[in-house]
Parts: C-alpha cells; sequence; structure tokens
C-alpha cells in the first residue's frame, strides 16, 4: 500500500478465515518502507510527466515493489498465497473516467515470483463508479463492531452503514494538507501536532477551505492530490501567516468537516474507529473529539490497525478477488453494480 500521504510503502503479511458467515483475520508480520526524499519528488510529480515517461516509470516502479516484496518475504521466511498490489494513484479524475495507479502488476509478479492481484479501481469506475474509496468492503465485513470506521491518511474517508447499505465517501484533505504546510519549515510531518497546537486559528482561511464547492456535493464523492493542488494550495499561498497557525487553522478545518460529516447521520452516540497516520495526531483527534462533544465516543486502535488497516484491507479485498467475490460496492462509489474488481497476474 502507498498512500497519498507519499509516507512510503506499507506491507503486511495477512492470515484471512471465515467461520460461516464472519471473517476473522491477523496481521502478522509488517514493515513500513520511508521513501527517500527524491523518490518521494518522483512520485509527486508523475502527474507532469509526459504518456512514454509516465509508462515507464509504471514499469520502474512494478519492478521496484516486486524487490521490495520478494526481501520481505525471504526475511521473514513466509510463503503466501499471492500479492495484492493497490499500487500508487497518479490520476483519479472518475468525473472523466480516469483512475490511474503505477506499479506494473506483470514486472511485480515477475520480479517476486508470485501471484500479483492489483489495479482495484479501474473496473469501478467503467462501471460508472467513483473507484473510491474501497476499503469499506473491509470496514463492513472486518470491523462491524463500530459505528464508524474513519482513515486519517493523506485523505479523511469514512464508512458507515446506513438504511442497511454501506456508504463512505472521501470527506477532506487530511495529512495532505497538513504535511503540505510543514515543507515550508523542512518538517515531514508535525509529530503529535506540536507545532498544530501552538498556533491560533485564521478566521479568513479557516472560512475559505470551510467554503470550498467540495464540501456541499452529495455523495459518493472523492478526492484527488489534483483537486488538492487546483483547489487548497492556492489558498494557501495567498494567506500570509504563520507555520504554526497555519497548520492549527488547517487541523480545526479537517476536525470540523469530519464533525460535520459524523452529525449529519443523526446517529446516536457512535463509536469510531480512526485510523491511519492522523490517529498519531494527538492534536487533531482532541481537536475532534471537541468538535463532536459527547454526541460520539473516538476510539485509537492498537499500532498496528493504526498503520496497516488499509494494506490489510487491500489484502483482503484480494481474497475476495481471488475467490471472485464482490469487492466494490456500488452503494460506496455510485456504480452501477457490485463488482469483484481487480487483475490478476501470473509470474513469467
Amino acid at each position: 500500500m502507498s498512500g497519498t500521504s507519499l509516507d512510503g510503502l506499507d506491507i503486511a503479511y495477512c492470515h484471512f478465515e471465515k467461520n460461516t458467515d464472519t471473517w476473522n483475520f491477523s496481521i502478522e508480520k509488517t514493515e513500513s518502507i520511508d521513501y527517500t526524499t527524491d523518490f518521494k519528488e518522483k512520485l509527486k510529480n508523475t502527474v507532469h510527466l509526459e504518456a512514454s515517461r509516465l509508462l515507464a516509470f509504471h514499469n520502474q516502479y512494478g519492478i521496484w515493489l516486486g524487490e521490495q516484496v520478494k526481501n520481505f518475504i525471504n526475511a521473514n521466511k513466509i510463503e503466501v498465497d499471492f500479492v495484492s498490489s493497490h499500487g500508487h494513484t497518479v490520476f483519479h479524475q472518475p468525473q472523466i473516467g480516469l483512475t490511474y495507479q503505477i506499479g506494473s502488476g506483470q514486472h511485480l509478479a515477475n520480479i517476486c515470483q508470485q501471484k500479483v492481484i492489483c489495479d482495484y479501481r479501474t473496473n469501478d469506475v467503467a462501471l460508472g463508479g467513483q473507484g473510491a474509496p474501497l476499503v469499506p468492503i473491509g470496514d463492513q465485513l472486518l470491523f462491524a463492531n463500530y459505528d464508524f470506521c474513519l482513515n486519517l491518511g493523506g485523505i479523511s474517508n469514512i464508512s458507515f452503514d446506513h438504511q442497511g447499505k454501506r456508504i463512505a465517501y472521501d470527506i477532506s484533505p487530511a495529512n495532505m494538507l497538513l504535511n503540505h504546510i510543514c515543507k515550508s519549515i523542512d518538517l515531514q510531518y508535525d509529530e503529535g501536532g506540536k507545532i498544530s497546537a501552538s498556533g491560533t486559528i485564521n478566521t479568513q482561511l479557516l472560512a475559505q477551505l470551510n467554503n470550498l464547492a467540495y464540501y456541499k456535493l452529495p455523495y459518493p464523492k472523492s478526492l484527488g492530490y489534483e483537486w488538492f493542488t487546483d483547489k487548497v494550495v492556492p489558498i494557501l499561498d495567498n494567506t500570509n501567516d504563520s507555520t504554526n497557525n497555519l497548520l492549527h487553522t488547517s487541523v480545526h478545518h479537517i476536525a470540523e468537516q469530519i464533525a460535520n460529516a459524523i452529525k449529519s447521520t443523526k446517529k446516536m452516540k457512535p463509536s469510531v474507529l480512526v485510523t491511519g497516520g492522523g490517529a498519531k495526531n494527538n492534536f487533531l483527534i482532541d481537536t475532534l473529539q471537541q468538535k463532536l462533544s459527547t454526541k460520539a465516543t473516538i476510539i485509537v486502535p492498537s499500532m498496528d490497525i493504526i498503520d496497516f488497516k488499509e494494506a490489510l484491507i487491500f489484502g483482503f479485498m484480494g481474497v475476495l478477488r481471488d475467490q471472485n467475490k464482490i469487492n466494490c460496492l456500488r452503494s460506496v462509489t455510485g456504480a452501477s453494480k457490485d463488482s469483484s474488481s481487480g487483475i490478476i497476474y501470473i509470474p513469467s
């Protein structure tokens, strides 16, 4: 799993077992591989590459993924049924029928000599869906004990049951926004939200962020890096304030949008499972709980769930695809039908 926050590559070795109608899982081994500064910049700038260079990098990144998987398997002396790969999203514009994740499945399979299942979003977009979020199938089948599953990655997204159907959508930028601001002071991220906590609210900036047109759209809806650079970055660039205040205001913006989303469902005192890198931002979690007041209970789980829930669920999506079972929900993405999505590659 490689997310929009560009933290690095997450690898999780997981076991899945179905007893009657209930799925159980365990996370056995994990590893996070940080991207170098140069590699992170290269990934971020793929959106600007001409077609031939982008396709070449798609293959190169697949080779790199294969090498990381091969090293992980050898180091942990494990046997696997297959490798499930999300790849790294370069383009996500479902409104024009486009989603593209780099990391060639065939190259990955050939290097690590394992069956590979990847490219989970394309089929859903071809069926008229958003191709995102995809994690809700795992929320529904693996984390059913919680009323809401909230992921705070590069983008914040939420998943919940509503009138017998699973609903999910992207709420707002999250770490993508905070990390972008941190770059101005040569930091990758605001550890624990300490810098954010020291600032004060810039009311004009907060109003501009809260007034973004996306927040008025009904779900299903999803966000991508292009939207962030087009709509959010210009607002930040035109705001003259300290990094502390920019971060403080952005945290309030993120928490406010999430709280609005949870309150709008009118569920009575729901439990909210929070995962992703943002779950480690104490100031963000405290601000969110403050904005929810007593209307919801935030639950921050163990570190392996915080860090590897997305990798876990994309592994689970691979299990469902391997069994030709539904892993993309039309109620979530707005597609014309549920589907079993993902392309299977056999190593040569």
